[in-house]
């Protein structure tokens, strides 16, 4: 049996190459971020709406994308949508609004749980007091439930990150994009995705620690 020989100088002297991605796989997972957060707080508020119908489409839209696979999703932005609505998308943003989309669907729930741990008697005082439904949501609502809901976005910014590695499916050349172009010309997998594993160990773990600490200390007081 051919013993195998590490070569980590195939990493180092195609270094910028493969860092190049990892700008794009930042950008995307950020861009990312602020869409589904806005799109997660308006599915959010339709699942809670009074109209039946407002409801339905909110609960419908959560059921469906949290139930379908996430690389599906992003095939289908990236080939079907074209067809469905005549337009053309590239890969970087077809890649972002499936990815949105599919984190919107998650992050509705976070919303409506911290706004559902809110105690009603709160929303029912500030209607005695006058205040518009609107006024008592971004007065009183939303002050209290954001300690519940900052650490799990902030969770779902970690799962984003490694979400964007799925990119690559549809030749957006992020970080796992480009690991795979150099592995088929130099011929060395396991030391090319051995470093993309640990440049997204790198940046995933502290993050994943702070959120931890951070939510201690939410707990905490």
């Amino acid at each position: 049996m051919t013993q195998y020989t590490f070569r980590w100088d195939v990493v180092a002297a195609n270094l910028p190459f493969l860092l190049s991605g990892l700008w794009l796989t930042l950008t995307i997972s950020a861009i990312t971020l602020v869409a589904s957060v806005i799109l997660g707080m308006i599915v959010a508020l339709a699942d809670m709406s009074r109209f039946w119908p407002v409801r339905f489409v909110g609960q419908l839209w959560g059921e469906v994308i949290r139930n379908t696979p996430i690389l599906v999703q992003l095939l289908w932005t990236y080939y079907v949508l074209p067809i469905v609505f005549g337009i053309e998308i590239n890969a970087f943003f077809a890649s972002i609004i499936g990815l949105s989309i599919y984190s919107s669907a998650f992050i509705a729930e976070v919303y409506r749980a911290g706004i559902q741990s809110v105690p009603k008697g709160h929303r029912e005082a500030a209607q005695v007091l006058g205040l518009s439904p609107f006024d008592a949501f971004a007065r009183i609502v939303m002050p209290q439930a954001i300690r519940t809901i900052l650490p799990p976005l902030a969770a779902n910014f970690v799962q984003l990150i490694k979400y964007s590695s799925l990119a690559s499916v549809i030749s957006v050349g992020e970080v796992t994009r480009r690991a795979t172009e150099l592995s088929s010309t130099t011929f060395r997998p396991l030391e090319i995705f051995s470093f993309v594993a640990l440049v997204y160990l790198v940046i995933c773990w502290p993050l994943a620690q702070g959120i931890r600490i951070w939510e201690r200390r939410l707990a905490a007081r």
